[in-house]
Protein backbone atom coordinates (compact mmCIF):
# COMPACT_ATOMS: atom_id res chain seq x y z
CA UNK A 1 0.00 0.00 0.00
CA UNK A 2 2.80 2.38 0.87
CA UNK A 3 4.50 1.67 -2.45
CA UNK A 4 1.25 2.24 -4.30
CA UNK A 5 0.66 5.51 -2.43
CA UNK A 6 4.20 6.63 -3.23
CA UNK A 7 3.74 5.89 -6.94
CA UNK A 8 0.43 7.76 -7.00
CA UNK A 9 2.04 10.71 -5.21
CA UNK A 10 4.93 10.79 -7.68
CA UNK A 11 2.52 10.64 -10.62
CA UNK A 12 0.46 13.50 -9.24
CA UNK A 13 3.56 15.62 -8.55
CA UNK A 14 4.78 15.01 -12.09
CA UNK A 15 1.40 15.98 -13.50
CA UNK A 16 1.32 19.11 -11.35
CA UNK A 17 4.81 20.08 -12.51
CA UNK A 18 3.82 19.56 -16.13
CA UNK A 19 0.65 21.59 -15.62
CA UNK A 20 2.63 24.42 -14.02
CA UNK A 21 5.06 24.36 -16.93
CA UNK A 22 2.29 24.47 -19.53
CA UNK A 23 0.02 26.97 -17.79
CA UNK A 24 -0.98 30.00 -19.84
CA UNK A 25 -2.92 32.85 -18.23
CA UNK A 26 -6.39 33.46 -19.62
CA UNK A 27 -6.00 37.23 -19.22
CA UNK A 28 -4.04 38.81 -22.08
CA UNK A 29 -3.85 42.63 -21.91
CA UNK A 30 -2.56 42.84 -25.48
CA UNK A 31 -5.93 41.56 -26.74
CA UNK A 32 -7.87 44.22 -24.82
CA UNK A 33 -6.85 47.35 -26.69
CA UNK A 34 -8.44 50.74 -26.18
CA UNK A 35 -9.58 53.42 -26.01
CA UNK A 36 -13.10 53.23 -27.38
CA UNK A 37 -12.88 56.89 -28.40
CA UNK A 38 -10.01 59.24 -29.07
CA UNK A 39 -6.51 58.54 -30.38
CA UNK A 40 -4.42 55.72 -28.94
CA UNK A 41 -0.78 56.18 -28.00
CA UNK A 42 1.51 55.36 -30.92
CA UNK A 43 5.02 54.22 -30.00
CA UNK A 44 7.85 53.51 -32.40
CA UNK A 45 11.00 51.84 -31.06
CA UNK A 46 14.07 52.70 -33.11
CA UNK A 47 16.88 50.21 -32.49
CA UNK A 48 20.17 52.06 -32.83
CA UNK A 49 23.87 51.31 -32.76
CA UNK A 50 25.74 53.33 -30.18
CA UNK A 51 27.23 56.01 -32.41
CA UNK A 52 30.35 56.24 -30.26
CA UNK A 53 31.18 52.66 -31.26
CA UNK A 54 30.88 53.15 -35.02
CA UNK A 55 34.01 53.30 -37.22
CA UNK A 56 35.86 56.59 -37.47
CA UNK A 57 34.39 57.09 -40.95
CA UNK A 58 31.07 58.01 -39.30
CA UNK A 59 30.08 61.65 -39.61
CA UNK A 60 27.16 63.50 -38.05
CA UNK A 61 26.07 64.41 -41.59
CA UNK A 62 25.53 60.69 -42.27
CA UNK A 63 22.39 60.92 -40.11
CA UNK A 64 20.62 63.28 -42.51
CA UNK A 65 18.38 60.73 -44.30
CA UNK A 66 17.54 58.93 -41.06
CA UNK A 67 16.62 62.17 -39.29
CA UNK A 68 14.51 63.29 -42.25
CA UNK A 69 12.41 60.13 -42.08
CA UNK A 70 12.01 60.38 -38.32
CA UNK A 71 11.01 64.03 -38.58
CA UNK A 72 8.44 63.18 -41.26
CA UNK A 73 6.78 60.77 -38.80
CA UNK A 74 6.30 63.82 -36.51
CA UNK A 75 6.71 62.36 -33.03
CA UNK A 76 5.19 64.49 -30.28
CA UNK A 77 7.66 63.24 -27.66
CA UNK A 78 11.03 61.48 -27.72
CA UNK A 79 12.47 59.08 -25.16
CA UNK A 80 16.14 58.08 -25.01
CA UNK A 81 18.32 55.43 -23.40
CA UNK A 82 19.65 57.60 -20.61
CA UNK A 83 19.34 57.61 -16.85
CA UNK A 84 17.17 60.39 -15.46
CA UNK A 85 18.54 62.86 -12.95
CA UNK A 86 16.25 61.53 -10.19
CA UNK A 87 17.44 57.96 -10.81
CA UNK A 88 21.10 58.96 -10.59
CA UNK A 89 20.28 60.90 -7.41
CA UNK A 90 18.65 57.75 -6.00
CA UNK A 91 21.62 55.55 -6.93
CA UNK A 92 24.03 57.93 -5.24
CA UNK A 93 22.26 57.15 -1.98
CA UNK A 94 23.26 53.50 -2.42
CA UNK A 95 26.74 54.06 -3.76
CA UNK A 96 28.18 50.67 -2.78
CA UNK A 97 25.59 48.84 -4.86
CA UNK A 98 25.54 51.22 -7.83
CA UNK A 99 29.09 52.60 -7.89
CA UNK A 100 29.90 51.29 -11.37
CA UNK A 101 26.65 52.57 -12.88
CA UNK A 102 27.13 55.97 -11.24
CA UNK A 103 30.69 56.27 -12.56
CA UNK A 104 29.64 55.18 -16.06
CA UNK A 105 26.30 56.91 -16.55
CA UNK A 106 25.68 59.71 -14.05
CA UNK A 107 27.16 63.13 -14.73
CA UNK A 108 28.34 65.06 -11.68
CA UNK A 109 25.79 67.85 -11.32
CA UNK A 110 27.98 69.86 -8.90
CA UNK A 111 28.98 72.48 -11.53
CA UNK A 112 25.32 73.12 -12.39
CA UNK A 113 24.37 73.18 -8.71
CA UNK A 114 27.05 75.83 -8.14
CA UNK A 115 25.68 77.88 -11.04
CA UNK A 116 21.99 77.60 -10.10
CA UNK A 117 21.94 76.87 -6.38
CA UNK A 118 19.69 73.86 -7.04
CA UNK A 119 20.24 70.22 -6.15
CA UNK A 120 18.70 67.46 -8.28
CA UNK A 121 15.26 67.31 -6.55
CA UNK A 122 14.99 71.10 -6.50
CA UNK A 123 16.07 71.40 -10.14
CA UNK A 124 13.64 68.66 -11.22
CA UNK A 125 10.77 70.52 -9.55
CA UNK A 126 11.91 73.85 -10.99
CA UNK A 127 12.10 72.45 -14.54
CA UNK A 128 8.53 71.15 -14.29
CA UNK A 129 7.41 74.52 -12.94
CA UNK A 130 9.08 76.40 -15.80
CA UNK A 131 7.67 74.07 -18.45
CA UNK A 132 4.15 74.34 -17.03
CA UNK A 133 4.22 78.11 -17.64
CA UNK A 134 6.41 78.05 -20.75
CA UNK A 135 5.57 80.78 -23.27
CA UNK A 136 5.01 80.19 -26.96
CA UNK A 137 8.00 82.39 -27.81
CA UNK A 138 10.53 82.15 -24.97
CA UNK A 139 13.41 84.59 -24.77
CA UNK A 140 17.04 83.54 -24.93
CA UNK A 141 17.31 84.29 -21.21
CA UNK A 142 14.48 81.86 -20.50
CA UNK A 143 16.20 79.17 -22.55
CA UNK A 144 19.53 79.78 -20.78
CA UNK A 145 17.77 79.44 -17.46
CA UNK A 146 15.93 76.24 -18.39
CA UNK A 147 19.11 74.70 -19.85
CA UNK A 148 20.97 75.42 -16.61
CA UNK A 149 18.12 73.98 -14.54
CA UNK A 150 18.03 70.84 -16.68
CA UNK A 151 21.78 70.40 -16.14
CA UNK A 152 21.36 70.84 -12.39
CA UNK A 153 18.66 68.15 -12.52
CA UNK A 154 20.94 65.72 -14.35
CA UNK A 155 19.08 66.03 -17.67
CA UNK A 156 21.89 66.90 -20.07
CA UNK A 157 20.08 65.95 -23.27
CA UNK A 158 17.08 68.12 -22.43
CA UNK A 159 19.52 70.96 -21.73
CA UNK A 160 20.95 70.31 -25.19
CA UNK A 161 17.47 70.73 -26.72
CA UNK A 162 17.30 74.21 -25.20
CA UNK A 163 20.82 74.99 -26.44
CA UNK A 164 19.97 73.90 -29.98
CA UNK A 165 16.81 76.00 -29.99
CA UNK A 166 18.81 79.17 -29.28
CA UNK A 167 19.82 81.36 -32.23
CA UNK A 168 23.49 80.75 -33.06
CA UNK A 169 24.45 84.20 -31.80
CA UNK A 170 22.79 83.45 -28.45
CA UNK A 171 24.54 80.14 -27.83
CA UNK A 172 26.59 81.60 -25.02
CA UNK A 173 26.60 82.01 -21.26
CA UNK A 174 23.78 83.86 -19.54
CA UNK A 175 21.19 83.72 -16.74
CA UNK A 176 22.66 80.81 -14.75
CA UNK A 177 24.25 79.11 -17.74
CA UNK A 178 27.87 79.92 -16.94
CA UNK A 179 31.02 79.27 -18.94
CA UNK A 180 31.58 75.82 -17.42
CA UNK A 181 28.08 74.69 -18.38
CA UNK A 182 28.41 76.16 -21.87
CA UNK A 183 31.62 74.20 -22.32
CA UNK A 184 29.81 71.01 -21.34
CA UNK A 185 27.03 71.63 -23.86
CA UNK A 186 29.52 72.43 -26.61
CA UNK A 187 31.34 69.17 -25.88
CA UNK A 188 28.10 67.16 -25.87
CA UNK A 189 27.00 68.67 -29.17
CA UNK A 190 29.91 67.19 -31.13
CA UNK A 191 30.39 63.88 -29.29
CA UNK A 192 29.01 60.87 -31.23
CA UNK A 193 25.88 60.01 -29.28
CA UNK A 194 22.44 59.06 -30.57
CA UNK A 195 20.69 60.87 -27.72
CA UNK A 196 22.11 64.18 -28.94
CA UNK A 197 22.77 63.70 -32.66
CA UNK A 198 19.38 62.11 -33.28
CA UNK A 199 17.03 62.77 -30.35
CA UNK A 200 18.03 66.29 -29.29
CA UNK A 201 18.48 67.46 -32.86
CA UNK A 202 15.09 66.03 -33.81
CA UNK A 203 13.40 67.49 -30.71
CA UNK A 204 14.75 70.96 -31.49
CA UNK A 205 13.73 70.63 -35.14
CA UNK A 206 10.17 69.67 -34.21
CA UNK A 207 9.75 72.37 -31.56
CA UNK A 208 9.96 70.15 -28.46
CA UNK A 209 11.33 71.57 -25.24
CA UNK A 210 12.85 68.38 -23.81
CA UNK A 211 13.47 64.67 -24.26
CA UNK A 212 12.61 61.94 -21.74
CA UNK A 213 15.26 59.75 -20.11
CA UNK A 214 13.85 56.23 -19.85
CA UNK A 215 16.81 53.92 -19.13
CA UNK A 216 17.12 52.11 -15.81
CA UNK A 217 20.30 50.85 -14.16
CA UNK A 218 18.86 49.85 -10.79
CA UNK A 219 18.51 46.17 -11.78
CA UNK A 220 22.26 45.57 -11.66
CA UNK A 221 23.88 43.79 -8.73
CA UNK A 222 27.59 42.94 -8.53
CA UNK A 223 28.41 39.30 -9.30
CA UNK A 224 29.92 37.34 -6.42
CA UNK A 225 32.75 36.33 -8.80
CA UNK A 226 32.87 38.86 -11.59
CA UNK A 227 35.81 37.28 -13.41
CA UNK A 228 34.17 33.85 -13.54
CA UNK A 229 30.85 35.38 -14.59
CA UNK A 230 32.48 37.31 -17.41
CA UNK A 231 34.30 34.23 -18.66
CA UNK A 232 31.12 32.12 -18.59
CA UNK A 233 29.04 34.65 -20.50
CA UNK A 234 31.78 35.37 -23.04
CA UNK A 235 32.00 31.63 -23.69
CA UNK A 236 28.24 31.53 -24.27
CA UNK A 237 28.55 34.39 -26.75
CA UNK A 238 31.13 32.46 -28.77
CA UNK A 239 28.57 30.88 -31.10
CA UNK A 240 27.92 30.60 -34.85
CA UNK A 241 25.14 33.19 -34.83
CA UNK A 242 27.51 35.75 -33.33
CA UNK A 243 30.19 34.95 -35.89
CA UNK A 244 27.62 35.53 -38.63
CA UNK A 245 26.53 38.83 -37.05
CA UNK A 246 30.12 40.09 -36.94
CA UNK A 247 30.51 39.49 -40.67
CA UNK A 248 27.23 41.28 -41.37
CA UNK A 249 28.26 44.22 -39.21
CA UNK A 250 31.59 44.51 -41.02
CA UNK A 251 29.70 45.00 -44.29
CA UNK A 252 27.22 47.49 -42.77
CA UNK A 253 30.00 49.45 -41.06
CA UNK A 254 31.62 50.14 -44.41
CA UNK A 255 28.73 52.46 -45.29
CA UNK A 256 28.47 54.61 -42.16
CA UNK A 257 30.32 57.48 -43.81
CA UNK A 258 27.35 58.20 -46.09
CA UNK A 259 23.70 58.98 -45.41
CA UNK A 260 22.55 56.09 -47.61
CA UNK A 261 24.88 53.63 -45.89
CA UNK A 262 23.87 54.65 -42.39
CA UNK A 263 20.18 54.45 -43.27
CA UNK A 264 20.82 50.92 -44.58
CA UNK A 265 22.41 50.03 -41.25
CA UNK A 266 19.35 51.29 -39.34
CA UNK A 267 17.04 49.35 -41.62
CA UNK A 268 19.03 46.19 -40.91
CA UNK A 269 19.15 46.78 -37.14
CA UNK A 270 15.36 47.20 -37.02
CA UNK A 271 14.48 44.18 -39.16
CA UNK A 272 12.74 41.21 -37.46
CA UNK A 273 15.63 38.90 -38.44
CA UNK A 274 18.10 41.10 -36.56
CA UNK A 275 15.92 41.11 -33.45
CA UNK A 276 15.54 37.32 -33.53
CA UNK A 277 19.29 36.79 -34.05
CA UNK A 278 20.06 39.03 -31.08
CA UNK A 279 18.29 36.59 -28.79
CA UNK A 280 20.11 33.62 -30.31
CA UNK A 281 23.49 35.35 -30.07
CA UNK A 282 23.13 36.82 -26.61
CA UNK A 283 20.34 36.12 -24.17
CA UNK A 284 19.26 32.72 -25.40
CA UNK A 285 22.89 31.56 -25.37
CA UNK A 286 23.46 33.02 -21.89
CA UNK A 287 20.33 31.38 -20.52
CA UNK A 288 21.71 27.96 -21.46
CA UNK A 289 25.31 28.39 -20.29
CA UNK A 290 26.17 25.59 -17.83
CA UNK A 291 28.07 27.24 -14.95
CA UNK A 292 27.10 25.90 -11.49
CA UNK A 293 26.52 29.49 -10.33
CA UNK A 294 24.07 30.03 -13.24
CA UNK A 295 25.80 33.24 -14.22
CA UNK A 296 23.99 33.34 -17.55
CA UNK A 297 20.59 33.19 -15.93
CA UNK A 298 21.60 35.95 -13.52
CA UNK A 299 22.54 38.05 -16.55
CA UNK A 300 19.23 37.31 -18.29
CA UNK A 301 17.37 38.19 -15.10
CA UNK A 302 19.13 41.55 -15.00
CA UNK A 303 18.38 42.14 -18.67
CA UNK A 304 14.67 41.36 -18.42
CA UNK A 305 14.30 43.44 -15.26
CA UNK A 306 16.05 46.40 -16.85
CA UNK A 307 13.87 46.23 -19.95
CA UNK A 308 10.69 45.90 -17.91
CA UNK A 309 11.61 49.05 -15.99
CA UNK A 310 12.49 50.84 -19.21
CA UNK A 311 9.12 49.84 -20.67
CA UNK A 312 7.40 51.19 -17.56
CA UNK A 313 9.22 54.52 -17.94
CA UNK A 314 8.20 54.70 -21.60
CA UNK A 315 4.60 53.89 -20.74
CA UNK A 316 4.64 56.62 -18.13
CA UNK A 317 5.65 59.22 -20.72
CA UNK A 318 2.75 58.25 -22.96
CA UNK A 319 0.37 58.03 -20.02
CA UNK A 320 0.86 61.65 -19.00
CA UNK A 321 -0.58 62.88 -22.30
CA UNK A 322 -2.87 60.19 -23.76
CA UNK A 323 -2.89 60.06 -27.53
CA UNK A 324 0.84 60.76 -27.80
CA UNK A 325 3.00 59.78 -30.77
CA UNK A 326 6.23 58.75 -29.05
CA UNK A 327 9.61 57.91 -30.57
CA UNK A 328 11.89 55.70 -28.46
CA UNK A 329 15.58 55.63 -29.41
CA UNK A 330 17.42 52.73 -27.79
CA UNK A 331 20.30 50.34 -28.31
CA UNK A 332 19.21 47.72 -30.85
CA UNK A 333 19.47 44.81 -28.38
CA UNK A 334 16.59 46.33 -26.40
CA UNK A 335 14.21 46.70 -29.33
CA UNK A 336 12.58 43.25 -29.30
CA UNK A 337 12.07 43.25 -25.54
CA UNK A 338 10.63 46.75 -25.38
CA UNK A 339 8.23 46.12 -28.24
CA UNK A 340 7.06 42.86 -26.65
CA UNK A 341 6.49 44.48 -23.26
CA UNK A 342 4.88 47.65 -24.62
CA UNK A 343 2.55 45.57 -26.80
CA UNK A 344 0.97 44.27 -23.60
CA UNK A 345 -0.29 47.75 -22.72
CA UNK A 346 -3.96 48.47 -23.36
CA UNK A 347 -3.46 51.98 -24.72
CA UNK A 348 -0.40 51.43 -26.92
CA UNK A 349 -0.18 50.83 -30.65
CA UNK A 350 3.27 49.91 -31.88
CA UNK A 351 4.43 51.45 -35.14
CA UNK A 352 6.47 49.41 -37.61
CA UNK A 353 9.88 51.09 -37.82
CA UNK A 354 10.52 49.54 -41.23
CA UNK A 355 7.62 51.49 -42.74
CA UNK A 356 9.02 54.78 -41.46
CA UNK A 357 12.58 54.02 -42.63
CA UNK A 358 11.60 53.01 -46.18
Amino acid sequence: MRLRALLISMTLCGAAAAAAHDYQPAFDPSRLKGPAAGPANEIMVLGSPHLSQLPKTFRASSLSLLNERLAAWKPQAIAVEERSGPQCDFMRRYVERYREAIDSYCWDTAPARAATGLDVPQATAEAEKLLAAWPAAPSSAQRWRLAAVFLAGGESTSAMVQWLRLPAAEQRAGDGLDDALVARLQKLEVRPNESVMIAAQLAARLGHERVHAMDDQTAGRPYTDRKAAGEAIMKAWDNPANAKRKKEDEILDQGVGSAEGLLALYRAYNAPAHVAATFEIDFGAAMSEPSPQRFGRQYVGYWETRNLRMAANIREVAGVTPGTRLLVIVGASHKGYLEAYLHQMHDVRLVDTAQVLR
